[in-house]
């Protein structure tokens, strides 16, 4: 889906988002991403939710963001209480939804000028071994 964002110079807005990944200013991410309102757009070196470690967390809480948006792939799952510890210890918040509406919902802060990230998880599709 192609999205168009209220962009304020120097932040990243999510031009684009799919089962496969997202754009932003330009660039195809075809993995799990991390989406800081401004500086670099980095990998999230997670390939399944089920994979997730609290240092993952710890990453996104040493961005300093006000608020997570979480993006759990294509369906909305919730992450164990202490995987978030980072961001709670913190007091950052963590909004949780599935990939496409984290998205959406992570263009709509940004235009509000907010400091958010977006961690987004996409999943490789499975492949049929025979």
């Amino acid at each position: 889906m192609k999205l168009q964002a209220d962009r304020v110079e120097g932040t990243n807005a999510i031009a684009r988002h799919g089962p496969e990944g997202v754009v932003v200013n330009g660039v195809e991410h075809r993995s799990s991403v991390v989406v800081p309102w401004k500086g670099e757009v980095l990998p999230w070196n997670v390939s399944r939710f089920e994979d997730l470690r609290v240092e993952h967390f710890q990453a996104l809480a040493d961005l300093r963001p006000e608020l997570v948006v979480f993006g759990s792939g294509a369906r909305i799952r919730f992450a164990k209480p202490a995987l978030l510890r980072p961001l709670i210890d913190a007091r950052i918040g963590i909004e949780t939804m599935d990939s496409p509406a984290a998205c959406r919902t992570y263009n709509v802060l940004l235009g509000e000028a907010r400091s958010v990230v977006a961690a987004l998880i996409f999943e490789a599709p499975a492949t049929d071994v025979r």
